[in-house]
């Protein structure tokens, strides 16, 4: 079955803290939530210990996004090192609090040739689960801007030449990236591809960002709350079910906990 949460603390929880995050969590009756490395990875080992235990008596499932300073195709050397150290820290910092979903947006083109850009991402990736000897599994996550590497067809094919790699499939993201994918018919075609490519039981352990989104030409503006949008999160939901898709899905909504709630009722109504 799929679990509900937030991309971070609720707007509602009365302190900004990833710990009361969680309790507001589980009063809102959701079940899991995304912690947000937003800036940078600034929590100290011992709290997330306290994390861990927070989110295992409250029964909530945790994931990580790590920081969005990353480019795997940076110009720079050093900043491709930071970039890497960015997604090993949140590795890191996300086992000691429970989570073993990373994702992460891998890189930018930078006006080079995707197939090339694919193979510095890949090369990077390689080395980060060189040095990470704990259980995690690193989602590079689908993108909704053109000049950020991010398709469907790159994540699925990172997933299925790494191990420990499974996509991050925003579905917002990919139909302000292509204007498409808004559809019943168009959700299914997304999940045959990922049972077809990695099997049912990727199928099985999906994480999922959900929110209504601005687009312009080029992609993603902004998000959105889903009943501002044109996001066609009926349809979603239904094609999730149908296909018995399982794992985390994630609202990332300005409303967060609202949208969440939202998707939570009509999947269980299905």
């Amino acid at each position: 079955m799929l679990l509900f949460g937030t991309a971070g603390v609720p707007n509602s929880s009365k302190r900004r803290d990833t710990i009361s995050g969680i309790i507001r969590v589980k009063e809102l009756n959701l079940d899991c939530m995304e912690i947000e490395f937003v800036r940078g990875v600034r929590m100290r080992e011992e709290l997330a210990k306290k994390v861990r235990e927070t989110a295992n008596e409250n029964e909530i499932a945790l994931s990580v996004h790590a920081p969005y300073f990353i480019n795997l195709n940076a110009r720079e050397e050093k900043k491709i090192e930071y970039s890497k150290k960015r997604i090993i820290d949140s590795a890191r910092i996300g086992h000691l609090c429970g989570a073993r979903n990373i994702v992460f947006h891998a890189a930018y083109y930078m006006g080079d040739d995707p197939k090339d850009v694919y193979k510095k991402v890949k090369k990077a990736i390689e080395e980060i689960l060189s040095v990470i000897n704990f259980d995690v599994v690193l989602r590079p996550e689908t993108t909704g801007n053109w000049k950020e590497f991010g398709t469907l067809e790159e994540v699925i094919s990172l997933s299925q030449e790494l191990e420990n790699v499974l996509p991050c499939i925003d579905f917002a993201h990919i139909h302000a990236r292509t204007h498409k994918y808004n559809t019943y018919e168009e959700f299914t075609k997304i999940l045959e591809r990922i049972e077809e490519e990695l099997g049912k039981e990727a199928i099985k352990d999906m994480h999922i960002h959900v929110s209504g989104i601005e687009y312009e030409e080029y992609g993603e503006k902004k998000h959105l709350n889903l009943r501002e949008s044109d996001m066609n999160y009926k349809d979603l939901i239904k094609a999730l079910k149908d296909f018995g898709a399982s794992g985390l899905l994630i609202s990332e909504s300005p409303n967060l906990e609202e949208d969440a709630v939202l998707l939570r009722d009509l999947y269980r109504k299905l």
